[in-house]
């Protein structure tokens, strides 16, 4: 199974973007995690800024809430996932050379749009996979720097 954790994105519309993304690639399930918005609003009722940017993907992808994403990540990993953050770090690999044939079991973790994945998280992930950026900035999008990898990665 493919999954999707989440970290304490802040921006409705990158989170409903993220969801079209992985119904696009049969991600099967995301966990939403801390600050990261949900489909519903606080009464229960379906969000209409979700809805407009995730195009009924928020009906056809699973999703679970979890106040802490270390608690999410360590339930995953006691389920036998392999845990793939997608993060800038000393320690990352190119995202082109990340291999996961065999590995039945798969989370793409995505960060924080400011502070990206929680250094907890980062230091229990089985890979941590970088996009390289050639020109002046520093980052990509989290919605377009998701779709790039998750991609690549998947083979797709």
């Amino acid at each position: 199974m493919k999954v999707a954790v989440l970290d304490n994105l802040r921006s409705v519309y990158n989170v409903g973007s993220i969801f079209r993304t992985c119904n696009a690639v049969g991600i099967e399930k995301i966990y939403l995690c801390g600050t990261t918005p949900t489909p519903l609003d606080k009464k229960g009722n379906k969000r209409k800024d979700f809805a407009k940017v995730a195009l009924g993907a928020e009906d056809t992808v699973q999703w679970e809430y979890c106040e802490s994403t270390m608690s999410c990540i360590n339930r995953l990993k006691e389920e036998n996932y392999y845990i793939i953050s997608l993060e800038q770090d000393k320690n990352s690999s190119d995202y082109k050379n990340i291999d996961i044939k065999g590995k039945e079991n798969v989370v793409f973790v995505i960060g924080n749009e400011v502070d990206g994945i929680s250094h907890d998280v980062i230091k229990i992930s089985d890979c941590i996979a970088e996009i390289p950026m050639l020109g002046t900035k520093e980052s990509l999008n989290v919605t377009i720097a998701f779709g790039i990898a998750v991609y690549r990665i998947l083979g797709l």
